[in-house]
């Protein structure tokens, strides 16, 4: 068989997922970032995925998708890329993403009003009083900057929501009443709108979404997607985006998934990124789903399954006849549980159902045309009843979908799943079972706690274990923040509203339950945020809508809300009762992540469910019953209601999604998605194509990345003189490294900012100033678990040398001016998330160089992004075989022209001296690092 023939075979054999990678590999083939190598290494996919520690290929995607917590650290590096460009005499206006980026503003706004028609209204204008410098910033970008979308809040039928919306300072004013702390908060944060409004102007090729339009995920199934790039030479469609949920994306046949913030940074300058061959799991479904089991079920029983096979670092592929049964909606929501189950992608290849989908959101007839014949063409349209289509595996897994049941999961990990069935069983087991992910370790006699409260109606309630105190239908991807779940039962929808027959259904439920003379108790927080307008469009076309607010659902914003730990204050009444009598309140959200503490510190106990679910459960307010023979409660006749009698079946709710899921919601909904609300649209920026920073601000800052950067090359040579920073041991991860989570009162950080007159309760988190690098830089290795052998205990403390003192680490790197740093570390540096300040803080903190017994692969990458060495031992050798304490001083002596994989020799003050190696892997690496990183690189190359 002749060579071409013998590829175009295997190629139709290969996993379809790996298709894609094959097409990037052979379209973007330069010998440079991506080898011909690459393109035989995918091409021999079933040899290379076994091969032992893996086979490297570059791999460019065609687009990047960001929300703004993470997308604002990018937009100030190419705002600061600008400015180098123009201080070294280049054209600023060429620094633009080369791969379009899209931003979708969606992780700011909060639960702060709920249960009352202006929730919405009131919630919105405050999220625009918090976030204002961070949204004028962003507004300027999508102007400034070429293939950069940035889409406005309150687009489509936000609007519509918003008739009568209350001034930003009413509202601002009435919040700094109502609600101390988060108001001192407010005063500092508002600076982020602006800038983030300014990005959205001074960008092209870069669409920033504004807040008020929808969750990242959903904007990109229903609008972003392309499926089939059909603007020059047709190619698939793939993205990497900041968020783990890009995963979402797969269910419409899109490969993509979440990476830090330098590989997106990255790939919109158009670079590849590295990646492993993955293995790829055969997920075949059989059967169909029962009428009364939802997507949801699906997910956390699939959830369940993968993570006990053990899929990370895997892709997933489903198969088989079962998946015609499934929407795309269905198919979307076990694909956003990707990083659940842990798997890099779970694909759902294109099929004649992904075209109908992409017909009922309004993507125009020749467009989907074009996006058939092409992937007919190229082998990769997917016919799932058709087992000759069946490509090669790695290994197969079987689900027959009729097993599948109605389920929660929790009370602490999103794959420790529970059938209804045997819930009330289970959660009473969780209460005595000794303290882990399914116990609390109550005493007996701490099982009948319970505590009373007076609430705003003037009455007095009981609460116990298992009460539900906060019910949010919330479109987000996660269920993150400690402050406000208490207790909650959380639709979260970047799981579920971005699914039609679960959000209907949730309608339809609550329609029956109201006609049967239920309610849910005054004091449960309920909320409904929408996954995007067209979430709302077809709610209340279908006229659930009034039956969802009787029970408390009323609108509260757009956005990613309760998931992440934005769902606002509680009563306090409730929180000290909770607290004061030790109970294991619950919450319980559609969402996708239930760690234990992320939802709410006096929550402990967290299900993930479907919104049909969290209602029911909002209803019973506990999630100590059983359905089967405890009524939600009683008609006005005393009758008994049983959740079965309400429930409605599958058939009911296709009825309705039929008749009121059109393509004209969606165009009516997203022809106006970039205009933004009134608020967007009144919000000012800076003119320009420069950005005008403001050196007060604490949220925005130009960062140093390219203080002195020359438009020649200066030689890169080795370290001399250098000091030890830090001596960790193994399995360090960027948790250790990156600033997150709360700023302490009395670190670094809080220390400039008190001295910028901000107050502990203006301090927020390291999350919410991800673009301000003094503020990130304090924040580097300040987690207080860290240990550092140089410093007498556990926590973010060193030994400065020669003074012998211990203090803070940043205090020791800024003490030691002109004096470069090194650190060295153990195996598995940089393990776990990729985050972009896991590499960027040490850079600022004067650390030139990394000597590790073994890297992250991504996170080695990442370090010489930024222009640091990695440098690993030789096998058998560590900072405890050669006697290494951190006191000494170090020279690193690296070649002028060194090699990939070179050995290189470090000399040490006490006499000795030792071999490393080099962990530059390819030309790429050395031309990154020749140029003192990836950004300067690309600078020097639009010069």
């Amino acid at each position: 068989m002749p060579k071409r023939q013998k590829k175009t075979v295997l190629n139709n054999r290969l996993p379809y997922s790996v298709r894609v990678l094959l097409e990037s590999c052979v379209r973007n083939c330069d010998n440079f970032q991506v080898l011909e190598k690459d393109v035989q290494n995918v091409l021999q996919w079933e040899t290379n995925q076994t091969v032992e520690g893996g086979v490297e290929i570059a791999f460019k995607p065609a687009r990047v998708i960001l929300q703004d917590l993470t997308g604002v650290p990018a937009v100030v590096d190419f705002a600061a890329m600008r400015d180098a460009v123009r201080d070294l005499g280049g054209d600023p206006q060429k620094i633009n993403p080369i791969c379009p980026a899209d931003l979708v503003i969606d992780h700011s706004v909060q639960v702060d009003f709920a249960r009352a028609p202006d929730a919405l209204n009131k919630n919105q204008e405050l999220e625009f009083v918090r976030n204002k410098e961070r949204f004028q910033f962003l507004k300027w970008g999508a102007q400034a900057f070429d293939n950069m979308l940035i889409v406005p809040p309150g687009s489509g039928i936000v609007h519509q929501c918003s008739q009568s919306r209350l001034p930003v300072p009413q509202v601002g004013r009435a919040f700094l009443r109502q609600h101390a702390d988060s108001a001192a908060r407010v005063r500092v944060v508002n600076q982020d709108c602006q800038f983030l409004k300014w990005g959205a102007q001074a960008f092209d090729n870069m669409l920033i979404v504004p807040p008020g339009s929808g969750i990242v995920h959903q904007v990109n199934l229903e609008y972003l997607a392309r499926v089939v790039f059909s603007s020059g030479l047709l190619h698939p469609d793939s993205v990497v985006g900041t968020d783990s949920h890009t995963t979402m994306i797969n269910g419409l046949g899109v490969v993509g998934w979440g990476v830090g913030g330098i590989e997106a940074e990255a790939v919109m300058l158009g670079q590849a990124i590295s990646m492993l061959i993955p293995k790829v799991v055969g997920y075949k479904l059989v059967g169909e789903l029962n009428p009364l089991v939802t997507s949801t079920d699906l997910v956390l029983t699939i959830t369940k399954h993968l993570r006990s096979l053990g899929v990370v670092g895997k892709f997933v592929e489903f198969y088989g006849p079962g998946v015609t049964a499934l929407s795309i909606a269905d198919r979307a929501t076990v694909a956003n549980m990707c990083p659940e189950f842990g798997a890099t992608v779970a694909h759902f290849p294109v099929d004649e159902r992904s075209l109908q989908y992409l017909s009922q959101t309004n993507r125009s007839q020749e467009k989907i045309n074009i996006i058939e014949a092409y992937l007919r063409a190229t082998k990769q349209f997917r016919n799932y009843n058709d087992p000759a289509e069946d490509p090669i595996f790695s290994e197969v897994v079987e689900l027959d979908l009729s097993t599948v049941v109605t389920s929660v999961s929790g009370p602490k990990r999103p794959q420790d799943r529970v059938s209804v069935s045997v819930m009330k069983k289970d959660f009473q087991e969780c209460l005595t079972n000794k303290v882990g992910f399914k116990g609390y370790g109550l005493s007996p006699a701490n099982l009948s706690a319970s505590g009373s409260f007076s609430y705003s109606d003037g009455k007095t309630y009981s609460i116990t274990h298992g009460s539900v105190i906060i019910a949010a239908i919330t479109s987000c991807t996660n269920t993150s923040n400690p402050s406000v779940m208490l207790g909650a039962a959380a639709i979260a929808a970047c799981t579920n509203t971005s699914n039609p027959s679960v959000m209907l259904g949730a309608g339809l439920l609550a329609k029956k339950a109201v006609e049967n003379g239920l309610s849910v108790l005054p004091y449960i927080k309920t909320s409904l945020s929408p996954g995007s307008g067209v979430v709302t469009y077809y709610l209340r076309e279908s006229g659930v809508v009034p039956y969802l607010e009787k029970l408390g659902f009323d609108i509260v914003g757009y956005g990613c809300m309760t998931c992440i730990g934005n769902s606002g204050p509680i009563d306090d009444n409730i929180a000290n009762t909770i607290e004061k009598n030790e109970l294991v309140c619950c919450g319980v959200l559609s969402g996708n992540r239930n760690f234990e503490g992320r939802i709410h510190p006096n929550t402990r106990a967290n299900y993930l469910a479907s919104p049909l679910l969290v209602i029911a459960y909002a209803l019973a307010g506990t999630v100590d019953i059983d359905f089967e023979t405890q009524p939600l409660g009683n008609r006005a006749d005393g009758s008994p209601v049983y959740l079965r009698e309400i429930w409605p079946t599958r058939a009911e709710i296709q009825e309705v999604e039929n008749k009121h899921v059109i393509p004209g919601m969606f165009k009516e909904v997203y022809e106006k998605i970039e205009l933004g609300s009134p608020s967007w649209q009144q919000l000012s920026v800076p003119q320009g194509k420069l950005y005008g920073w403001d050196v007060n601000s604490t949220y925005i800052k130009k960062p140093p990345f390219f203080d002195g950067m020359t438009r020649e090359l200066s030689p890169r040579a080795g370290v001399t003189g250098a000091r030890c920073l830090l001596l960790l041991g193994d399995s360090v991860t960027t948790d250790h490294i990156s600033p997150a989570g709360s700023i302490a009162r009395n670190s670094p950080a809080a220390r400039f900012l008190a001295d910028k007159g901000l107050t502990p309760r203006e301090f927020n988190s390291y999350g919410s100033r991800r673009g301000n690098d003094a503020i990130m830089s304090r924040g580097t290795f300040a987690n207080i678990r860290i240990v550092n052998k140089m410093a007498p205990t556990a926590g973010p403390k060193t030994t400065h040398h020669p003074s012998g003192d211990v203090m803070d680490i940043f205090d020791a790197a800024d003490s030691k001016e002109n004096v470069p740093l090194i650190a060295v570390v153990g195996k598995d540096y940089g393990s776990g998330s990729s985050r972009d300040w896991a590499a960027k803080g040490p850079f600022l903190l004067g650390i030139k160089a990394v000597i590790a017994e073994s890297f992250e692969r991504i996170h080695r990458s990442n370090l010489v992004g930024m222009g640091i060495i990695p440098l690993q031992f030789l096998p058998g050798e560590s900072a405890d075989t050669l006697g290494l304490d951190g006191s000494e001083v170090y020279d690193i002596e690296l070649p002028g022209e060194v090699a990939p994989g070179e050995l290189v020799t470090v000399k040490v003050s006490n006499g000795k001296s030792f071999q490393v190696k080099a962990r530059f892997d390819t030309e790429v690496d050395l031309t990154y690092f020749k140029n003192g990183g990836i950004l300067n690189y690309m600078i020097r190359k639009m010069l």
